[in-house]
């Protein structure tokens, strides 16, 4: 119990110290998570376009491959639009999924449950409102509450 207790209180300040830190940015906070966690499959060398991997999605799926995603602007795509909240239903922890089920890129966020709570948390303040709606089940006001920073 006590174990539980001080890894809760360690998670809290890691999630606080970085809120504290200032404002959570693509190239200060999202890009080294990114760089160090998904580039292997979703980066420029390994992973074709989005229409690209549409076209041929069993192939790269047979390699273990996804959709590049290693810019800022690929990242919105998959945030804000046109694929509307595909970030945030992948990496995911199930917490905010009716089913309660991880999303399918969950377990690449760390080595340890408290990496990946870790590297979650930092995503979803740099999004601003965790949202898992697709387009066009959003409302503009969801939209809009989207930061993602620079």
């Amino acid at each position: 119990m006590q174990k539980t207790t001080i890894l809760s209180l360690v998670m809290g300040l890691l999630v606080a110290a970085t809120a504290w830190g200032g404002e959570v940015t693509y190239r200060k906070d999202i890009k080294p998570i990114f760089d160090v966690r998904c580039a292997g499959c979703h980066g420029a060398d390994a992973a074709p376009e989005y229409h690209a991997f549409k076209a041929e999605k069993e192939k790269w799926l047979a390699k273990g491959q996804g959709m590049r995603m290693d810019t800022y602007s690929h990242l919105i795509f998959y945030t804000a639009w046109p694929d509307t909240g595909a970030l945030m239903r992948r990496l995911d922890d199930g917490k905010n999924s009716k089913d309660a089920k991880p999303g399918n890129m969950y377990r690449h966020l760390g080595a340890t449950e408290e990496e990946r709570q870790r590297n979650l948390a930092v995503f979803k303040a740099w999004v601003g409102v965790w949202n898992l709606k697709k387009w066009p089940d959003i409302t503009k006001e969801e939209l809009n509450a989207i930061t993602v920073t620079y």
